[in-house]
């Protein structure tokens, strides 16, 4: 399993704000035109899943562990690659947190460094988009 974190963003929400609206992925529809159109065709969510069409194929992540108000686990429901991702939350004050994006992804030997790089990518560009979500607004 190879393993791709984020950098650690710092949000100006409180962490309870953040892992309500990243818990529930039906808020994140609110997000979703933040997000480039050409790697990201017709995105749809669910509370407990987000599916995409993506430059890879179709990719698919479901809920598989909540732990309050700490982390959102998900799993690859369908994806050209298995893999986790989690969403870590760590707070800073009353009014702010930290966030970390991590994917460990079954990627064989062979195949590691055609898709190393654009997978640190994505999991940045995660980290990122979450990271400027008004929380406060959703």
């Amino acid at each position: 399993m190879a393993q791709f974190e984020s950098n650690i963003k710092q949000i100006p929400y409180a962490q309870t704000v953040v892992y309500a609206q990243v818990s529930d992925l039906s808020n994140l529809e609110k997000v979703k035109d933040r997000l480039p159109e050409d790697q990201v065709k017709d995105m749809t969510f669910t509370a407990d899943e987000v599916s995409v069409n993506s430059p890879v194929g179709e990719v698919s992540l479901r809920v598989i562990e909540r732990e309050e108000p700490k982390c959102v686990k998900f799993e690859t429901a369908k994806s050209p690659v298995p893999m986790n991702m989690w969403i870590q939350l760590v707070p800073m004050s009353e009014e702010s947190c930290k966030m970390r994006v991590t994917i460990k992804a079954d990627v064989p030997i062979f195949l590691k460094g055609m898709v190393s790089k654009p997978l640190q990518e994505a999991v940045e560009k995660i980290a990122d988009v979450l990271a400027m979500v008004p929380y406060g607004e959703l």
